[in-house]
């Protein structure tokens, strides 16, 4: 069920995204104690705020009224993804080219399943990223599709 919803939210808030030129980061339906949460993560460059992450949701809570395709309570949360906002398509990786990304990996590759550093290229189904070693920097290649998850992270450099 938890995939159908959250297939159903990304059709239902493109439309809505798209007028208010917005971009879809991410949405989630999990359960948290007793509760169940539908969370939409949207995106712009230089950021969100709470007015439009207000009126997106008032239009998703009316499409969703409509269909009612949760037949349970939940809450609806529209929302920024923050500073560390994860990377979920290939568009990702692309617009985030310099930044500091942190990958996490399916199987280790060259001893490591985890790297965080400096976006460098993504071409083809490759991604490189710069990593620190004391003090040398070390190009890291990671196919595409042995990241399980990947997102930015904060420097404090």
């Amino acid at each position: 069920m938890g995939d159908n919803v959250i297939r159903l939210t990304e059709e239902l808030v493109q439309p809505v995204l798209k007028d208010m030129d917005l971009d879809l980061v991410d949405v989630e339906f999990k359960k948290e104690g007793k509760n169940w949460f539908l969370r939409v993560f949207v995106d712009k460059e230089g950021g969100v705020d709470i007015e439009e992450c207000g009126h997106v949701s008032e239009q998703l809570s009316e499409k969703l009224d409509d269909i009612d395709p949760i037949d349970f309570p939940y809450f609806l949360e529209v929302a920024s993804p923050g500073a560390e906002r994860p990377l979920k398509q290939r568009s990702d990786f692309e617009n985030n080219i310099g930044r500091q990304v942190h990958l996490k990996l399916y199987e280790p590759i060259a001893g490591d399943k985890e790297y965080e550093g400096k976006l460098q290229s993504f071409q083809g189904d490759i991604v490189k990223i710069d990593i620190k070693i004391k003090a040398r920097t070390k190009s890291i290649e990671i196919p595409y599709d042995k990241i399980a998850k990947a997102r930015l992270a904060v420097s404090f450099n």
